[in-house]
């Protein structure tokens, strides 16, 4: 019998919030199967996420999101062909995709190993399920987080898993050493919590004695934020950060009040005091998981819509107009909750 572990290659290639939701499956495998050693295959942007899970050893990257606008170039240039030499590189006992799009079984394919992922009426894309040697019925009712954990045991053979979602991620730094930090931005229009709320808020924290953090990436996120700290008279604008720079913010972080973004995700996984919002999303099969974790949703006629543009119609105080429901009030109440609950 060889003494070898058994290597496994996880196929997840984005976002954030969907690689999170990978993580405590890992942590179940590496109970049932102590000696699994895990590879994962991820965006380009995201290649420092699966470092975050201590089972996994090598990343692969992948460029997906930058050879979709050029697959011609990508390929006279030669990047194809590398990509697929780095990955057969390895030998794998099994490819789980975890994704189950055309786009993450097309290269889990390429791999030297068998695939597995969900059978065609539980994958995303029906199609996908073409390219696998195991396909396991998991149900689409199911959170996102208890669907891999069982794609994930029925793959590798192992009962069920039972206990709490365990990400992984706890343990780094010391937590709730810092201020609060508010996650204002999102890549819909729709998800952002009306300027007006957070000012609102901004200035609760700072009469009950808090300071608050604003992190941003792109220009108009440095934008909205400098306009909320203006008008509150108070805050501070954190440097711009790389993912793990933001991880180690959050994971300090006394409490957090966040959109329904990646990074809400990634604050609920590390346990820290979290409030997520969702307004035109739902929170049932996607929404932020964690033992300190609290989703509010709100309480609207056309809610979710899961549209990325407000189309109601009638007059409202606030844009979206959802969010009436979810007034600074409200937040401010269920996160001091959350800060006091161990």
């Amino acid at each position: 019998m060889s003494d070898e572990p058994m290597r496994v290659l996880v196929v997840k290639t984005s976002s954030l919030g969907d690689l999170i939701h990978t993580f405590p499956a890992l942590s179940d495998a590496r109970c049932a199967l102590p000696d699994i050693e895990f590879h994962w295959l991820v965006e380009e942007a995201f290649a420092e996420v699966p470092a975050w899970h201590p089972g996994v050893s090598t990343i692969l990257p992948i460029a997906l999101r930058r050879w979709r606008g050029n697959w011609r170039k990508a390929w006279r240039k030669g990047e194809l062909s590398r990509f697929k030499q780095q990955l057969q590189q390895h030998s794998y006992d099994l490819v789980i995709d975890a994704q189950g799009l055309l786009k993450s079984a097309l290269p889990a394919r390429w791999a030297n190993g068998p695939v597995a992922g969900y059978d065609r009426h539980s994958v995303r894309e029906p199609l996908a399920s073409f390219f696998y040697a195991g396909k396991y019925p998991v149900s689409r009712q199911l959170h996102a987080v208890e669907r891999i954990r069982r794609l994930f045991a029925l793959a590798l053979g192992y009962p069920e898993p039972r206990e709490a979602p365990d990400f992984g991620l706890t343990g780094d730094d010391a937590a709730g050493s810092g201020g609060l930090v508010f996650l204002h931005s999102t890549t819909w229009a729709s998800k952002h919590w009306p300027l007006a709320y957070w000012v609102e808020l901004t200035q609760t924290a700072g009469q009950e004695g808090f300071d608050v953090a604003f992190p941003w990436y792109a220009p108009e996120e440095r934008l909205r934020a400098e306009k909320i700290m203006a008008r509150a008279g108070h805050g501070v604008l954190l440097p711009r950060m790389n993912l793990s720079g933001m991880k180690q913010c959050l994971q300090q972080a006394a409490g957090v009040v966040g959109v329904d973004t990646g990074l809400a995700h990634l604050a609920a996984a590390l346990n820290t005091p979290a409030i997520t919002l969702y307004g035109p999303t739902a929170p049932g099969l996607t929404g932020a998981v964690g033992r300190r974790q609290k989703n509010l949703s709100v309480d609207w006629p056309c809610a979710p819509c899961m549209k990325r543009d407000c189309s109601y119609q009638e007059p409202a105080p606030v844009n979206p107009a959802c969010y009436q429901s979810l007034a600074p009030e409200i937040v401010w109440t269920a996160l001091r909750q959350q800060m006091v609950n161990p």
